[in-house]
């Protein structure tokens, strides 16, 4: 009988985005199952000491994902030090939180930046790659916010509204080739970028494990749709067969329409200010 760590024993992992949060719980349990993880992050010393936190031989590679030579280098640098990669995860993403009519141009840059040519530069470096060999597995992590629009955060909803659809449409085309696409979504997690956000009614925020847990199922029994929790899978369903009229109520009963915008800025601050420099290309603008 085959156990845990040998389903993913020696398997080659990189992860966008991997010194904290999600990205770190995931590398954190890839570890723990037996795969060889490399992470990757703006965050040059961090990334190198989340790295030897991680432990199990744990590689840290500075990465901006907004730079596609930058992830061409930390992608080339990976497979040196830890062999093909297998699996590619990309989660590295931002969320300012804010009305949209106050958003200014350099925040939805940032966003677009990050979040969309962030995963399109991992997805046109890796796949070509996993095609050609006949397999591999890309994970993107998007947000229950790819399948709904959230007051407070419109320009990241649709962020990731382009995420899921992307990963749609990538799965389609490479129908046959023995690569797999499984696109994330999880609700509001309790990390740096959940913080200061409460939770809607009857949806508790999710622990990053929660997340880390989903992918490494996924891993083992590729999906396309994971989402964390997993009943949001059957409530999103049932919402989409909803009128207009009843799928804003929906969110009104479920307090998802204010949430948001109502969480404790001061909590956020930190975030916010560390977000706000996620681009390098656009600090001055």
């Amino acid at each position: 009988m085959t156990s845990k760590s040998d389903q993913l024993n020696g398997r080659v992992v990189a992860i966008t985005g991997g010194a904290r949060g999600i990205g770190k719980a995931t590398a954190e349990a890839l570890v723990a199952a037996g795969a060889k993880v490399v992470i990757g992050d703006l965050d040059a010393d961090l990334v190198a000491a989340s790295a030897a936190e991680i432990g199990g031989g744990t590689v840290g590679l500075p990465l901006d994902v907004t730079d596609r030579e930058s992830f061409e280098q930390f992608f080339d640098a990976a497979e040196a030090a830890s062999g093909t990669i297998d699996v590619l995860i990309n989660n590295a993403g931002i969320m300012p939180v804010g009305r949209f009519l106050e958003e200014d141009d350099a925040t939805a840059r940032r966003q677009i930046d990050v979040n969309v040519h962030g995963v399109l530069f991992g997805m046109k470096i890796a796949l070509p790659r996993f095609v050609e060999r006949g397999n591999g597995h890309l994970i993107n992590i998007a947000s229950a916010a790819g399948k709904g629009g959230f007051p407070g955060v419109a320009t990241y909803s649709g962020t990731k509204h382009f995420v899921v659809g992307v990963s749609e449409a990538a799965r389609l085309e490479l129908r046959g080739s023995g690569v797999d696409i499984s696109c994330v979504m999880p609700n509001i997690v309790n990390t740096d970028l959940g913080s200061g956000i409460g939770q809607a009614r009857f949806v508790p925020k999710s622990e990053p494990q929660d997340v880390a847990n989903a992918i490494v199922a996924t891993i083992k029994k590729p999906h396309f749709d994971v989402y964390v929790p997993a009943f949001l899978g059957p409530l999103a369903q049932v919402v989409n067969t909803l009128p207009r009229s009843g799928r804003e109520g929906l969110m009104r009963f479920l307090k998802a329409d204010t949430v948001i915008l109502d969480g404790d800025w001061d909590a956020r601050k930190s975030y916010e200010d560390r977000a706000s420099k996620s681009d390098p290309k656009h600090e001055k603008l």
